[in-house]
C-alpha cells in the first residue's frame, strides 16, 4: 500500500494565478494540485487537498485527518508567521511535514522571515515557485522511505 501525504495550503492560496504574479507565478492552485496527484501516483503515493483562508479550518483538518496520514505538506501561506495554534495541530499529528513558500520569504518584509512552523518541521524549502511543492513531495517521499536513492 502507497504512502498517504495530506497536502495543505493556507489563506489567499486559492488566488494563485491571479495574486502578484510576479512573486507567486502563474500556475493556479488547480494546476499545482493536478500536478502534485500525477506526481504521488506514479510514486505509488496517494494525496489529498485542502486549503482554507480560515484558520480554525486548516487546524481542524489537521487534527481530524492528519494521524490518518503518513506525512504533510503545508504552504501555511500567512499563518506561517503568526499561528501558534497551527503549530500545535501540526505538532499533535505526530507525523513529519514539510513547509513551503512559493517565494522566497527571506527576500521579502522582515515579518515573513519569522515562521512558527520551521522549526517543528522535518525541513523548509523557499523561493522555487510551483516546484517548491514538488520538491517538498520529493522530500517527504524520501524521507518515508529510506531506502529510495536520492
Amino acid at each position: 500500500m502507497g504512502r498517504k501525504i495530506l497536502v495543505l495550503h493556507g489563506p489567499n492560496l486559492n488566488l494563485l494565478g491571479k495574486r502578484e504574479p510576479e512573486i507567486y507565478g502563474k500556475a493556479t492552485l488547480g494546476e499545482i494540485d493536478g500536478h502534485l496527484a500525477a506526481l504521488g501516483k506514479s510514486a505509488g503515493a496517494e494525496l489529498a487537498f485542502f486549503q482554507s483562508n480560515d484558520e480554525g479550518a486548516l487546524v481542524d483538518k489537521i487534527q481530524k485527518d492528519g494521524p490518518a496520514h503518513d506525512a504533510l505538506l503545508i504552504n501555511a501561506a500567512g499563518l506561517t508567521h503568526t499561528s501558534v495554534a497551527l503549530r500545535d495541530a501540526l505538532i499533535f499529528t505526530g507525523k513529519p511535514f514539510v513547509e513551503v513558500h512559493l517565494s522566497n520569504v527571506f527576500k521579502r518584509e522582515d515579518f515573513r522571515h519569522k515562521s512558527y512552523l520551521s522549526n517543528v518541521a522535518l525541513g523548509v524549502i523557499t523561493g522555487f515557485g510551483p516546484a517548491s511543492y514538488r520538491l517538498g513531495l520529493d522530500a517527504l517521499l524520501s524521507h518515508l522511505d529510506p531506502k529510495k536513492p536520492f
